[in-house]
């Protein structure tokens, strides 16, 4: 009777399990937001803890299994936005084309480039979307090694990060995108546009536009660790402008130096504006070092 019954009802369970998972999964993020806000924990060195996971491995193996539960509901994550992109993804490229024309102004040659332009698109709209998500799985996981403040500080980072990648993504479509395809396209000779090489070029384009507007988040939080102090960082800003110019002109996918300024104006701005959240992280952590030593 039991096998009957397994059978029987194993339609109902294969539709009701999506919705159980996702009601434990709603639950225990529920409760680790939870522990993130409120837990706090002992300040350990970071040097102390090494020397210890060195003489005592098996510590580690807690640590090795949240990782893994960790990894594993942000892949979880990856795979349903990704899979919600493979349904808009005729939307998506001939949004990304819309700077020439629209879709019906490319060309495919190859017999799966269709194929192959698809999945690229779909997967990085997929990641893209899910990015608040990994960074906070990323927040849970370092969490056990923060305090409360540190905790919601990162709480804080996570919308920001999110914005950022955001701003650099609409700032690469709508300000830089058509001025390099028109210099691009028009360069010389007449030029027919394919999927394959199209598409690549605006995903490197938004992609890496949108990872490098991290700028300010990235100084705030090495600053906020001790690597670098903001007046250190101030006083070396001449060599970082030279060194975003050359990172300006490997992004730049064209060889014009007006194409190039359209990148690094906005990489300078968000340098000083680093360098601004850096002065803030490096009070506040003087600040709790006085009242520590004191």
């Amino acid at each position: 009777m039991r096998k009957v019954w397994s059978i029987v009802t194993f339609p109902f369970r294969v539709v009701v399990w999506p919705f159980v998972m996702a009601g434990r999964w709603a639950a225990a993020l529920t409760r680790n937001t939870i522990a993130l806000l409120s837990e706090d924990t002992e300040d350990v060195p970071i040097g102390e803890t090494f020397v210890k996971a060195i003489g005592e491995p098996s510590l580690l193996l807690p640590h090795i299994a949240a990782l893994r539960l960790h990894v594993f509901r942000g892949v979880i994550a990856l795979v349903l936005t990704t899979g919600i992109a493979f349904v808009f993804a005729e939307q998506i490229l001939d949004y990304l084309a819309a700077p020439i024309g629209g879709i019906e102004e490319l060309q495919s040659v190859g017999v799966t480039e269709n194929i192959s332009v698809f999945m690229r698109v779909s997967l990085l709209t997929g990641f893209a979307v899910s990015l608040p998500y990994l960074v906070f799985e990323t927040l849970l996981f370092v969490s056990p090694g923060l305090k409360t403040g540190e905790r919601r500080i990162g709480c804080l980072a996570v919308p920001v990060v999110t914005l950022l990648f955001a701003g650099g993504v609409a700032f690469a479509q709508f300000v830089a995108l058509k001025p390099a395809l028109n210099f691009l396209v028009n360069f010389i000779f007449p030029t027919v546009i394919r999927p394959a090489e199209y598409y690549p070029f605006v995903t490197r384009l938004l992609f890496w536009t949108g990872i490098i507007f991290e700028i300010p988040i990235l100084i705030y939080f090495i600053t906020a660790m001790g690597f670098v102090r903001a007046d250190a960082m101030l006083r070396a800003s001449r060599y970082v402008i030279v060194g975003l110019a050359v990172l300006a002109a490997a992004i730049t996918p064209t060889t014009d130096p007006l194409n190039m300024l359209i990148i690094l104006i906005p990489l300078i701005v968000l340098y000083y504006i680093g360098v601004g959240l850096a002065f803030i992280a490096q009070r506040a952590r003087d600040a709790r070092h006085g009242r520590e030593t004191g």
